[in-house]
C-alpha cells in the first residue's frame, strides 16, 4: 500500500509523522499516539470530519462517538 494520499484521512500535512513525509505508513503515527494515549485523527475524521477537534484522548473520542450517535 504505496498511495497512501488514498487511505489516510489526516489533513496535518505538515505532521512529520504523516504516511506522505515517509514509507513507513501508519506506523509513525500510530506508536506517536500510543505514547500519548491518543488516538489518530483519522478515527475522529470517520464521526465527524471537522477542521477543529478540541484534543486526540481517548476521552475526546468517546465523547465525540456518542454525540454523533445521539
Amino acid at each position: 500500500m504505496n498511495d497512501f494520499n488514498n487511505f489516510c484521512t489526516c489533513k496535518d500535512l505538515e505532521c512529520p509523522f504523516h504516511p506522505t513525509k515517509h514509507n513507513k505508513g501508519c506506523s509513525l503515527c500510530i506508536q506517536k499516539n500510543l505514547k500519548k494515549k491518543e488516538i489518530p485523527s483519522c478515527f475522529f475524521n470517520i464521526v465527524k470530519n471537522e477542521e477543529i477537534i478540541e484534543g486526540y484522548s481517548f476521552y475526546d473520542f468517546a465523547k465525540l462517538v456518542i454525540e454523533d450517535n445521539k
